[in-house]
């Protein structure tokens, strides 16, 4: 399987020297979220083209790693509409140019009623936010069709998508072929439930299937009553279930360390492909 790294996490450089921080520590791929990775980008619309997205695609591409997926994340139920709209604007650009970054996805999350935090609020579990956030992905994906990019989805337990069968619809009702989604464990838990982290994962397979094409890897501890992420490996999430079953299941997603500290990568990267070779 390959595994990338979310490349901000290294810090915000030129995309040369981002992908040769990728390459040392032997990822194969990275998420890139242009605005936090690369210096001088803002990430707004129109600041965008061919030639960009060719001369970024050829630097990773001359260390040998791969733009997995573009993060354009954005809260579509924001209460601030003009910053909606600049961010679908922002999304449809990345859509458009994703081919040019030989990428294969442009991923979000589903946002939450409390603006910039992304935290459970209320109204998140509402049908009017259900419907909210499906008008706003229903038009990018009919945008993704028309330019022949594909989006991938992902699910939060403070978010409007709470839970993977609420995702499940949303992407059911949406879906023409260019949705897809991604898996991330932690961001489903929360203090409340993360004892039964593996019977929410099994929700999750058995939901999404053969469309899960990404899976977000973090680990964590309960500390002061409260979920912390830590290096993969060092915390309470049994990677050696978690891995198997991925391969059982979806054997060609790919895996994106997201969160890690650069000290920690190396170590936990190690960890990762020794449990992935378990029983081979």
């Amino acid at each position: 399987m390959k595994i990338g790294v979310r490349v901000h996490d290294f810090g915000k450089s030129d995309s040369k020297t981002l992908a040769q921080q990728a390459k040392a520590i032997g990822f194969d791929g990275v998420q890139l979220v242009l605005n936090k990775a690369i210096t001088g980008e803002t990430g707004l619309p129109g600041t965008l083209n061919m030639e960009k997205a060719k001369s970024i695609q050829q630097d990773f591409y001359e260390e040998g790693i791969e733009i997995f997926m573009l993060g354009a994340y954005f809260n579509p139920v924001h209460s601030n509409k003009d910053l909606v709209d600049t961010n679908i604007r922002k999304f449809k650009e990345h859509l458009l140019y994703l081919n040019a970054f030989h990428g294969h996805f442009v991923g979000s999350e589903t946002g939450s009623y409390n603006d910039d935090k992304w935290t459970y609020h209320p109204l998140n579990r509402t049908e009017e936010a259900y419907n909210e956030v499906k008008r706003i992905f229903s038009n990018l994906a009919d945008y993704a069709k028309e330019v022949n990019a594909n989006l991938a989805l992902e699910g939060a337990f403070g978010h409007c998508m709470y839970e993977p069968k609420v995702l499940k619809r949303l992407v059911d009702e949406i879906d023409n072929g260019h949705v897809y989604y991604i898996v991330d464990i932690y961001n489903y838990l929360s203090i409340s439930n993360y004892q039964s982290y593996k019977d929410i994962f099994e929700e999750c397979l058995a939901l999404f299937a053969d469309k899960i094409v990404i899976f977000h890897l973090k680990d964590f501890i309960v500390t002061d009553g409260a979920l912390k992420q830590c290096a993969i490996g060092k915390g309470i999430l049994d990677y050696s279930y978690l891995l198997k079953r991925i391969k059982e299941t979806n054997p060609n997603a790919y895996l994106i360390f997201e969160g890690s500290k650069p000290e920690d990568m190396q170590e936990s990267l190690s960890f990762v492909k020794e449990v992935l070779n378990e029983g081979e």
